[in-house]
């Protein structure tokens, strides 16, 4: 088992990882009857994303024996309705330091292959964005 999830109530979950024992607890947002004090469920999917676009540069930066540390990504989910739903996710992905033109280009190719990205409905416009220092 990967996770489990227990309602609280009053439209909170705590999800528990099972190897690790870490937690984190969901809220309903504010715009759907929520309290909005901690992540929603599709905050975390689109979270998800940017961690997992981070993490699969990061493996090509150990790779490449270069460092990524301090690389940051900005998240920001805009929702649809009927039905309600993720429409579109932007990711900004923000380095810390440059690299020569070929491993920038390696590092991006690393992350479009995000398995998080490849599991996304089609019809969720994905937004990735690189910026790298001048």
């Amino acid at each position: 088992m990967t996770s489990s999830v227990i309602y609280l109530g009053d439209l909170r979950t705590e999800a528990t990882h099972m190897a690790s024992k870490n937690t984190f607890i969901t809220d309903a947002p504010l715009d759907n009857q929520g309290k909005g004090e901690a992540f929603s469920p599709t905050d975390t999917v689109a979270t998800a994303l940017a961690s997992c676009l981070l993490t699969l540069m990061g493996i090509k930066a150990q790779d490449l024996g270069v460092d990524l540390k301090g690389t940051s990504a900005a998240v920001t989910k805009v929702m649809a309705s009927n039905p309600r739903r993720i429409a579109e996710i932007h990711v900004e992905v923000s380095f810390s330091k440059g690299f020569d033109p070929k491993t920038q280009t390696l590092l991006e190719r690393a992350a479009l292959t995000c398995p998080v990205a490849y599991s996304l409905h089609p019809d969720l416009n994905q937004n990735i964005s690189f910026n790298w220092p001048s």
